[in-house]
């Protein structure tokens, strides 16, 4: 456990305990109030490395009443969603930064809003800006986000949920938390398809890896090439490659320790960021389950102090990210340049615990502990 900062991070304060100890989870979560604070945030361009490609700041949103858990632009990029510890969803212009929408602050818990996704714009349903956000009192809610309204809620008793994704058309969408179970819910009838949960044993090796979760699910995505399988990352040092036409994990891999939003899919890989000091941003083979590159967090060889929370792809995966707490930044690496550095987002007075890009991968936002909402642009390099 790191020292500092960390001991104000959401879930590195917990993240050495054990499960049966880890009680009253949402109310430590409740009880903190920071304010925005402004530290001296350096951008470190990567203009040593081979990459073709800078970030280049846009705005700062440094107006929210403490941290941010979640950020999400809209499908068009117009928008950009925060979930927030207060419980709130904000929703701000994405070139303006101004604050355009507020859902669900007249009967905000005080519990945070731990994920959220747009409905995807490919689907049938003629509604637009359309919103799922998931709470840590185990509400799921549907927002319209225009018009303020909250067109449906379910509730998931005594199962804090961390985790939501809608499948490629946004025919279903999917839910997951402290249970360990994967819910996954029709979309046009709100009603619940299928409960997926762990208990087999893998035939795989090593043997002792089982097919499912055996605690708190942070990260859960559709994959958007089959949108047949989910897969999933959580505290078991696992993660679970899950069939929904037989209701059950049929693969997984061991090692990523997943403690946010840090499991992302795309091209036949899945991209994984773990809350621990090596080995933090790892890509794997999505049909064998064998690791394919081990990106380089600090210098080869060293242990850093950067643990990460969320990992993600850009659109067209040629770019990789990842953030997280102890160092409290966020870094872009090139794929098609050997990995090479695009740049850093450092001196952040807390974690980052969230970052996302938008549909065109021509912008980029970083949020977590310190309230503030970053956004960048990512330029073509150009020669001096």
């Amino acid at each position: 456990m790191s020292s500092g900062s960390d001991a104000d991070d959401w879930e590195g304060k917990y993240a050495s305990e054990d499960d049966e100890n880890f009680t009253d989870f949402n109310t430590k979560f409740a009880q903190q109030s920071i304010k925005a604070e402004k530290p001296a945030v350096k951008i470190v361009d990567g203009s040593s490395s081979k990459s073709d490609k800078r970030i280049v700041p846009h705005l700062d949103i440094s107006d929210n009443p403490g941290e941010v858990f979640v950020t999400r632009f809209s499908p068009d990029g117009g928008l950009l969603a925060a979930g927030c510890g207060d419980g709130a969803v904000r929703v701000f212009h994405t070139e303006t930064g101004r604050l355009s929408y507020n859902l669900n602050v007249t009967s905000a818990n005080g519990l945070p809003t731990t994920a959220i996704a747009f409905r995807p714009t490919t689907g049938a349903s003629k509604t637009r800006n359309v919103l799922l956000a998931v709470n840590s009192d185990g509400s799921v809610q549907h927002w319209h986000v225009t018009s303020g309204r909250c067109l449906h809620e379910i509730r998931d008793e005594n199962n804090p949920l961390l985790t939501v994704d809608y499948n490629p058309d946004g025919s279903k969408f999917a839910t997951a938390g402290r249970d360990s179970s994967i819910r996954i819910y029709d979309e046009a009838t709100k009603t619940e398809i299928s409960t997926m949960k762990g208990g087999m044993m893998s035939t795989q090796k090593p043997l002792d890896v089982s097919l499912g979760h055996s605690n708190r699910v942070f990260s859960l995505k559709f994959c958007p090439f089959d949108d047949n399988f989910v897969v999933s990352g959580g505290w078991d040092n696992t993660v679970q490659i899950w069939d929904t036409r037989v209701d059950m994990a049929v693969r997984s891999f061991y090692g990523p320790h997943i403690c946010g939003d840090a499991v992302d899919v795309k091209d036949g890989m899945v991209l994984t960021g773990s809350w621990r000091q090596d080995h933090q941003l790892q890509l794997w083979d999505f049909g064998t389950g064998k690791l394919i590159e081990e990106v380089q967090w600090g210098a080869k060889g060293t242990k850093t102090d950067c643990m990460l929370y969320c990992a993600k792809f850009s659109p067209d995966a040629s770019l990789i990210a990842g953030g997280g707490s102890g160092k409290n930044e966020a870094k872009i690496f090139d794929r098609n340049n050997n990995y090479a550095a695009v740049g850093t987002v450092a001196g952040l007075s807390r974690g980052v615990y969230s970052l996302d890009f938008n549909h065109n991968g021509s912008k980029f936002v970083v949020a977590g502990g310190d309230a503030t909402i970053r956004l960048f642009n990512i330029e073509k390099r150009t020669e001096a």
